[in-house]
């Protein structure tokens, strides 16, 4: 399917999924080698940042395009990519536990890098996700799928697992250096706990190694 086609499609469930962005990311994160998922944290962190179509924007104000926060608290973790026209979207109450309104617009226009498509980028919060129909940020706010999520695998939570909208496997990373803390990767599972996108982070974490006899999304 062209660039243009995939512009043009709609989900149908979804409908302000940014699909070509999407599917864009999800090459990005299949590209990353090794050494990029498995090196010092910061870096790893700038190169999810780089794969999910943001700056690493680390001295900007909040609600100003600031990106520090993403992938290093246990929330801030589900890589969202919506179209142009749902960017703008308040949250009105509608997630638990988030802002009333959590109008995020004007930082996803700036953050977000144009060479993956329409729409634009954001880590949104995972709160809510564990639901059968998750009530987050991405599918209640924005009423769009992730392009990826990051969970941390357990007992030990040094690797992570990025999983797709589906709870499939994307990639595996076990960075080093100063990690974000403990409690935020524990956290950061027990969020996803019993769901569909626990799943690749617990056979990971019982394989004891990135990507041991673990199954990736094609």
């Amino acid at each position: 399917m062209s660039s243009a086609a995939h512009a043009a499609v709609v989900d149908a469930e979804y409908p302000g999924t940014a699909v070509e962005r999407m599917l864009n990311v999800q090459q990005r994160v299949r590209s990353l080698s090794p050494a990029e998922l498995n090196g010092d944290w910061n870096e790893v962190r700038r190169r999810l940042l780089w794969a999910g179509g943001l700056r690493d924007l680390t001295s900007a104000m909040p609600g100003r395009g600031y990106t520090g926060h993403s992938f290093n608290d246990f929330n801030h973790c589900d890589l969202t990519t919506m179209r142009d026209d749902v960017v703008g979207l308040d949250n009105n109450g509608q997630v638990e536990y988030v802002a009333v309104n959590n109008p995020l617009g004007e930082g996803i226009r700036i953050a977000s890098l144009p060479e993956l498509g329409p729409g634009g980028s954001w880590t949104t919060c995972m709160m809510g996700c564990h639901h059968p129909t998750p009530r987050d940020v991405a599918h209640v706010q924005f009423r769009s799928r992730i392009a990826f999520k990051l969970v941390w695998a357990p007992p030990i939570f040094t690797s992570f697992v990025l999983v797709d909208d589906s709870g499939a496997l994307l990639a595996v990373g076990k960075p080093t250096g100063n990690l974000p803390p403990q409690r935020e990767r524990v956290q950061n599972y027990q969020i996803v706990r019993g769901s569909k996108y626990a799943t690749s982070a617990e056979e990971v974490g019982l394989a004891g190694s990135p990507g041991s006899n673990i199954t990736r999304a094609s």
